[in-house]
């Protein structure tokens, strides 16, 4: 096992301290410097005029639910809302979290049989929903499903926002954190299969948003634009929360729409835009056609992998910089980023160093051993910011968290004498043909740069001869398709021969989470029931492929 300076070990950074602040002090804290600033902004998806709070009417407002919330539920419970980006969503953030109650984040989209075991994995005691997204009737799902569960003892509409609204007195920053109670409970993505209910705790939430905006020397008073769902991380941690250190503007926007971005972008000069990959295309496949697209001071990604071609397109339409983020749940969200003063290199091929307090390390899956610097292994961290536990499943926790307090990631990457890291996919998604190890980013980042490819997706497909063999799902651009000859032309000059797909499909669009990752998962059930166009005549004879 390598050792010293030779070794993918990066020590925690300390030489910046940690605050002690729940999210509700946050909010206090802000209003007291910032009472008058602007705080957050919500923009509608019906084009009219946005909805306004300065911070120190965000702050009555949320102390005012807060206390609602304290007449129908004890110190300590898990309180859950279910909406879409609406600007009562960040109010009841910091309610739940000035009421000393943990925060129960649900993806909008969920159906009755999902919600019904969302509430029930999270214990929750109460629901805030939304009657409607789009066409969806949540407030028929809210009534049947919360009749069903004896725990959830208070369901309120959205709609009825003046009846969650109370007097009684809210318990101070101390007793909330000597209680230990957790700020937020979110569900994973789901890339991988069923999601895990994640506990957040408050300095996790509070110092992650912060360290994040200082590493990318964000300015006092910046306006941030998130058209990101509330109820992931990057939406309700680093989107919501990191305005508040600067005395930021928090613009939600409440629908993503691609044009109704751009306009959004434009009337906000300067902004920060917190994106992932999906957002960034369909927003850039707008821009281009547009003769003066708004410059952005920042633009922050991640969530799922970066091409580099997409990067150097959002620079130059928006005359910014792209900042490359990566993180899970289980990490509040963000465990490294790209910085002001890396190289264009670094920017476009690295998810960059650790926020400080976070040791990483790269390690052999197999047996657990830091690996050299630049060889590929597991990324594991370990830090204040982690997740307390999966609630309910102590098992799966273990499984995460090893007896040394590691966090396992799941996913692969190799590290520099720097501490920069380099991602090259899941651990289970590694796709092992003959022997031969192949990770699906490498494959992916070479089908990205053919004419006519939008984004790709690799993976194994089992095989009898080879165990598995590779399978490429491309989705064409808006304007073009890929020509078959060029695609295998350039991974014939780009790729040894063991890791060029075999197999080759078309997708109009790929099965996405809320938070913009691909299923893999589902794009493989999809391409067992041939749900996919195939785009070449036939796997090779010899292969006897069973998808």
């Amino acid at each position: 096992m390598p050792t010293g300076p030779d070794a993918s070990l990066r020590p925690a950074d300390h030489s910046v301290p940690l605050s002690d602040l729940t999210v509700g002090a946050l909010l206090r804290s802000t209003a007291a410097t910032h009472g008058e600033a602007i705080a957050l902004a919500g923009v509608p998806d019906d084009g009219g005029p946005r909805r306004l709070w300065t911070y120190n009417e965000l702050l009555a407002e949320a102390e005012s639910v807060a206390a609602g919330i304290l007449e129908r539920v004890p110190l300590g419970s898990r309180v859950a809302i279910w909406a879409h980006n609406i600007p009562e969503w960040p109010v009841f953030e910091y309610a739940a979290a000035l009421a000393g109650v943990t925060l129960v984040t649900l993806n909008p989209t969920l159906r009755a049989v999902e919600l019904e075991h969302a509430l029930r994995a999270s214990d929750a005691a109460m629901l805030v929903y939304a009657d409607h997204s789009r066409a969806y009737d949540m407030a028929e799902v809210a009534g049947k499903v919360g009749a069903g569960l004896p725990q959830l003892r208070h369901v309120v509409s959205v709609a009825d926002w003046e009846s969650l609204k109370g007097a009684c007195p809210l318990p101070s920053d101390e007793e909330i954190t000597a209680a230990g109670i957790p700020a937020q409970l979110q569900f994973t993505s789901g890339t991988t299969g069923a999601p895990k209910a994640v506990l957040l705790s408050h300095r996790a939430v509070v110092n992650v948003s912060r360290l994040t905006f200082e590493g990318l020397g964000v300015e006092e008073g910046a306006t941030v634009v998130s058209p990101l769902p509330m109820f992931h991380t990057a939406g309700c941690v680093i989107s919501c929360l990191g305005p508040l250190w600067s005395g930021g503007t928090f613009t939600l926007v409440e629908r993503f729409s691609p044009k109704r971005l751009l306009d959004v972008l434009r009337e906000s000069p300067g902004a920060v835009l917190t994106s992932v990959p999906t957002v960034l295309t369909a927003l850039n496949d707008v821009a281009k056609g547009d003769t003066a697209p708004p410059v952005l001071s920042a633009v922050l990604t991640g969530a799922a992998p970066v091409r580099a071609q997409l990067i150097a397109e959002t620079e130059r339409l928006f005359s910014t910089t792209v900042f490359n983020l990566y993180g899970q749940t289980e990490l509040a969200s963000v465990l490294t980023l790209t910085r002001p003063d890396d190289s264009a290199e670094l920017k476009t091929s690295t998810v960059g160093r650790p926020l400080p307090h976070a040791e990483v390390k790269i390690v052999d899956p197999r047996s657990g051993e830091v690996q050299p610097l630049g060889v590929q292994g597991e990324i594991c961290a370990r830090s204040y910011q982690q997740m307390i536990a999966y609630y309910g499943d102590a098992e799966a926790t273990a499984a995460k968290v090893d007896a040394d307090g590691w966090l396992h990631t799941g996913d692969l990457g190799s590290m520099d004498a720097t501490g920069t890291l380099r991602i090259d996919g899941r651990l289970n998604e590694i796709i092992i043909r003959g022997g031969e190890n192949i990770s699906p980013a490498s494959v992916e980042e070479v089908l990205c740069e053919v004419p006519g490819v939008r984004d790709a997706v690799v993976l194994g497909i089992p095989d009898d001869r080879w165990g598995e063999i590779v399978a490429a799902v491309l989705q064409p651009a808006a304007a073009a398709s890929p020509d078959p000859a060029a695609v295998l032309a350039l991974c014939t000059e780009r790729l040894s021969p063991h890791k060029i797909p075999a197999l080759w499909f078309l997708a109009d669009e790929f099965p996405l989470t809320a938070s913009g990752k691909i299923q893999k998962f589902r794009v493989r059930e999809i391409i067992a029931a041939d749900g996919f166009h195939r785009l070449d005549s036939g796997a090779p004879a010899s292969h006897h492929v069973h998808a």
